[in-house]
């Protein structure tokens, strides 16, 4: 199969959705199969440029992070793809690519899927905040209802994920087909040396989040939460990676709770040299937000034996299971730092909770396996779509004869 991704964003922008593509691709490419993919251009490489066409875009005012793709500059690229002979388009973002993905499928008559990676109704009014919060959900469901129900498909990383969208009246067929994890995800790697690194000391209780730092990943309750925990472990701290708006409000809010001392922000980690390395730095991983589709560092986290300490809500709850390699916690300050405390203060339940954590990854959440699933997904697409052109071209006589349609 030949396949063109499109999608607003893309590594070097490094969220999600950027992962989530490299993960197929690379898998999808490895099984014997050709993708191109259509996304900004930031005007810098990345080590993906052989297969990408980047398409020139201008900023958001009120997101620097992101890019949108210029619509007429994108179309310029119409005689090009039109050569390349694709068999199925798949879209990932709602922007500017998914009236891009609608546009081209038609004019290369070949299924559009799309996959809703964002849990928008839980997002939008932190970009918009001039809009009341209400107002905001009704016009992301009312916009995710409409975009979905426009392509011939629409991938899911979750289960929880997909029910809410069939509320929203997506009538659209659907998969659920998580993102899994690469090898690199499995490559042993040296906690003790990133510890050295960072200056924390090897005995110290070292609580992770990793991810972008916006306030949908509710990460001030990590905050309070660690706020708590002081209590009985004085010296636990708590290490963010990542970068996002939401920066600014929690090194305030650090400073307001007195955390200097048991907060570090790291920024950003190079995926290939040093986020494996961070992970099993780590002595638990914690994880509150509640707005995921998926939840992907969760697994890859415990892909380096690190145990979780988590929320589950919409998309966590189709990977967190009590007992194999997480404990799932309440959407509770308390209650969740005594999670945290329970692990602290026994490390052989530490242990096999997070031995058990690579064993439930390794076995269920590889990205081959979930690759393999998206390609019998296209597979079927593709195979419907034929037969719908067959039909249609068997009923254009009898509509021209003003005869009744056969219906098949």
């Amino acid at each position: 199969m030949k396949i063109l991704y499109i999608s607003d964003v893309y590594f070097p922008r490094v969220n999600g959705v950027s992962t989530s593509i490299r993960t197929f691709v690379k898998q999808v490419q490895n099984l014997g199969h050709e993708v191109h993919l259509i996304a900004p251009d930031y005007a810098v490489k990345t080590e993906d440029e052989g297969w990408i066409k980047r398409i020139p875009a201008r900023c958001i005012y009120f997101d620097p992070e992101d890019k949108l793709m210029k619509w007429g500059a994108a179309m310029q690229q119409l005689p090009e793809l039109r050569r390349e002979n694709y068999d199925l388009i798949h879209v990932h973002t709602p922007f500017v690519a998914h009236y891009l993905g609608l546009k081209l499928a038609r004019e290369l008559n070949v299924p559009c899927v799309e996959t809703y990676h964002t849990f928008f109704e839980e997002y939008l009014h932190y970009y918009l905040p001039w809009i009341p919060k209400l107002m905001a959900r009704g016009i992301a469901r009312m916009i995710s209802k409409r975009q979905c129900n426009a392509v011939d498909a629409i991938v899911a990383p979750s289960k929880p994920m997909l029910d809410v969208l069939r509320a929203y009246g997506v009538k659209a067929g659907a998969e659920v087909i998580p993102t899994g994890l690469q090898e690199h995800s499995f490559k042993e790697a040296d906690g003790k040396a990133f510890r050295l690194k960072y200056g924390i000391p090897l005995d110290r209780p070292m609580l992770l989040f990793v991810g972008r730092v916006a306030f949908e990943k509710n990460i001030a309750f990590l905050l309070e939460m660690t706020k708590v925990l002081i209590e009985k472990h004085p010296d636990v701290l708590l290490v963010v990676a990542g970068q996002g708006p939401a920066e600014e409000n929690l090194h305030k809010l650090a400073g307001d709770l007195e955390l200097h001392n048991n907060i570090k922000f790291i920024g950003y980690l190079d995926r290939n040299t040093e986020l494996n390395a961070c992970y099993q730095a780590a002595d638990i991983f914690v994880f509150s937000s509640k707005s995921e589709t998926q939840g992907l560092v969760l697994l890859e986290a415990m892909a380096q034996g690190t145990p979780v300490v988590a929320i589950s809500e919409l998309g966590t709850a189709s990977i967190l299971m009590e007992g194999r390699g997480a404990l799932v916690a309440p959407d509770n300050i308390k209650d969740f730092a005594e999670r945290v405390h329970k692990l602290l203060m026994y490390p052989e339940e530490r242990y096999e909770l997070g031995k058990a954590a690579l064993t439930y990854v390794t076995e269920n959440w590889t990205a081959r396996l979930q690759a393999e699933r998206m390609l019998h997904f296209y597979h079927h697409l593709i195979s419907v779509h034929q037969e719908d052109a067959t039909k249609a071209q068997l009923q254009m006589p009898l509509a021209d004869n003003q005869q009744v349609n056969i219906e098949y």
